[in-house]
């Protein structure tokens, strides 16, 4: 990897344990304030909580038991819209998520179901509507854009349990076709090109074309990036932080690999979409921001604050603190555990090293 034109930063050099812990505790109490807001929003509105926050941390839309996970919900501000040529909505478990530090959209989706497969693709062929939080640092190129990577950090099934389930072939040449039900728009055929081994960077690169039955000539095409070395609430082991390291930098060079369009939103997601993608956002934006990886193009910014107001200032050093704090205002939970935050720590100071 390229060195940076700076030097690891002090608060990265000069780390010590009773801080990490004092990052912790502090993210933990605020996204235990976010959650026990969201959990309110099945009983209603209690008297000691603002409507402000209330509002802010809405997760009242009608999900249709299409969450992998009853617990996860997508916040409705930040909520990831299908919608098809005919206006016509549908649900799907995933948030617009934008780098605190490295100003790139990314969306953040649990791994879709089997009644989510067809929204989950067509997300893929609609061109992209970016959210209204958000504003451009520079302008945005007035040509539509579209998702063209697709990022899964987890296995179809890890420790004998079904993680994911698969929306495309195994066999090159293959084709599945997905429709929904109780939607009246027409099928759409899931058809493996290629698919390559990449060993230094634990990954199956997939090549995959999205074709309504209707309309065989008119493919949308994106690249399937599946990372194999990640387990489920864990960390990859030491052995595999450098294929992880590489496995970063093929995300961003192969979202790149396109004329008109230089860096279209990726598609990132694990299982729930929140513990190990969440890792891998906040990661990517830190590795942005210090140049270990390219701009983003063009970069975004927040237009809003949290209704919780900012990180205390013995955190205004730590990047890392911020990045995640950040991520959980859209989309709830966030880098799960102390042990994928450390792991945030780790990978960045180990690419100054």
């Amino acid at each position: 990897m390229t060195p940076p034109a700076v030097k690891k930063p002090l608060w990265l050099a000069n780390r010590v344990a009773s801080h990490e812990k004092h990052v912790q505790s502090t993210l933990q109490h605020r996204e235990y304030i976010r959650s026990t807001i969201r959990t309110f929003h099945l009983k209603g509105l209690p008297n000691e909580i603002p409507r402000q926050l209330f509002d802010y941390y809405s997760i009242a839309v009608d999900t249709g038991n299409k969450d992998r996970y009853i617990d996860i919900k997508p916040y409705d501000r930040t909520r990831v819209d299908v919608v098809d040529e005919q206006g016509i909505q549908r649900y799907l478990n995933a948030n617009w998520c934008l780098e605190r530090f490295g100003h790139k959209y990314w969306i953040a989706s649990q791994a879709p179901l089997p009644d989510t497969a067809h929204a989950f693709l067509s997300l893929i062929r609609q061109p992209i509507t970016f959210p209204s939080t958000a504003q451009s640092i520079t302008n945005r190129s007035p040509q539509p854009t579209r998702v063209r990577t697709v990022v899964q950090l987890t296995r179809l099934r890890e420790g004998g349990r079904r993680k994911a389930h698969s929306y495309f072939p195994t066999a090159v040449g293959q084709s599945v076709v997905h429709s929904e039900p109780g939607y009246s728009g027409e099928p759409l055929r899931a058809t493996l090109i290629d698919s390559v081994d990449i060993a230094d960077a634990c990954c199956i690169k997939s090549t995959v074309s999205i074709v309504p039955e209707s309309n065989p000539e008119d493919p949308v095409i994106f690249h399937h990036l599946l990372y194999t070395a990640w387990p489920d609430h864990g960390v990859p082991e030491p052995k595999d932080q450098a294929g992880l390291m590489a496995f970063l930098r093929l995300v961003d060079s192969t979202n790149r690999q396109a004329s008109g369009d230089p860096d279209p939103p990726v598609i990132v997601g694990c299982s729930a979409g929140i513990g190990r993608t969440g890792t891998f956002i906040a990661i990517s934006s830190l590795l942005r921001y210090y140049g270990f990886l390219l701009p983003a193009d063009p970069p975004s910014v927040l237009s809003i604050s949290s209704p919780l107001g900012p990180l205390s200032p013995a955190f205004d050093a730590d990047l890392v603190a911020q990045e995640v704090d950040s991520l959980r205002e859209q989309r709830p939970g966030m880098v799960q555990s102390n042990t994928q935050l450390e792991l945030i720590y780790s990978l960045i100071g180990a690419a100054f090293d």
